[in-house]
């Protein structure tokens, strides 16, 4: 199941975002409000995921009724904007150094936000939805790259390489963990089950150059194939690549 950013309206969004027009309850319900709905949302997407989220899940976790909460939030659309804007600021903000250093915390930073909220791979960011805390992290993931030769829209494009590859380093993280939930089985207890069939019907010989890399990698990982390694390798190859583009701009 996949959900939009920007699939609401866009005034209500932006003022819900920013809080401008933050109303109290007509319903005699002073404790509830934008961020405590907002939170009840984030947690059960981070226990069930995004398909379980609805307005009504929502008001029951909260224990009102479901028409409570469009005091606050007007649907379902603005409320998942309002959920990654505010995961954002979980990420940290340390000094890391050089841009290289700055942009290897980043990626990092990013992808711990992945993993503690997996949800948000079933965003797709079909619109930026600037609300506060999306600034706040963009303008810090920037700063790290000001005033090493690149032009604005490279910096921004620079960034955009990082978390893509966060992105699907985190994919790949999160498919492996629901794998093993729902098999009950680790890589290495799938592969020792498998071996026996397998070794009937691979011929290596066949496959000489597949049989070795793949053996390779198995030793080298326990397992077929390594999200963690891909994640750091992928980063350095990348960091690599600017580093060239940063070259190329000094020199000319």
């Amino acid at each position: 199941m996949i959900e939009h950013t920007g699939s609401g309206d866009p005034a209500r969004t932006l003022a819900l975002l920013w809080r401008t027009q933050e109303r109290t309850s007509r319903k005699g319900k002073p404790d509830l409000s934008v961020d405590r709905i907002v939170q009840a949302g984030i947690a059960i997407a981070d226990t069930d995921g995004l398909k379980a989220l609805s307005m009504r899940r929502v008001a029951e976790s909260l224990g009102v009724g479901t028409m409570s909460l469009y005091t606050y939030v007007p649907g379902k659309g603005e409320l998942i904007d309002v959920m990654v804007d505010t995961v954002q600021q979980a990420t940290g903000r340390a000094e890391a150094g050089g841009w290289r250093e700055h942009l290897a915390y980043v990626a990092r930073e990013n992808l711990a936000l992945h993993r503690r909220h997996p949800w948000l791979l079933q965003v797709a960011p079909s619109r930026t939805v600037l609300g506060p805390q999306v600034a706040a992290k963009y303008d810090f993931e920037l700063r790290g790259l000001e005033g090493i030769g690149l032009s604005d829209v490279e910096m921004d494009s620079v960034l955009n390489l990082v978390l893509g590859h966060v992105q699907n380093s985190a994919r790949g993280l999160t498919a492996a963990a629901l794998t093993e939930k729902e098999t009950g089985l680790t890589d290495q207890q799938w592969w020792d089950a498998a071996a026996p069939v397998l070794m009937t019907v691979f011929d290596p010989a066949r496959y000489p150059v597949a049989a070795r890399v793949g053996g390779a990698v198995g030793e080298a990982h326990q397992s077929a194939y390594s999200p963690e390694h891909s994640f750091e390798f992928g980063l350095e190859m990348i960091l690599d690549g600017v580093a060239k583009l940063i070259s190329a701009r000094r020199v000319g």
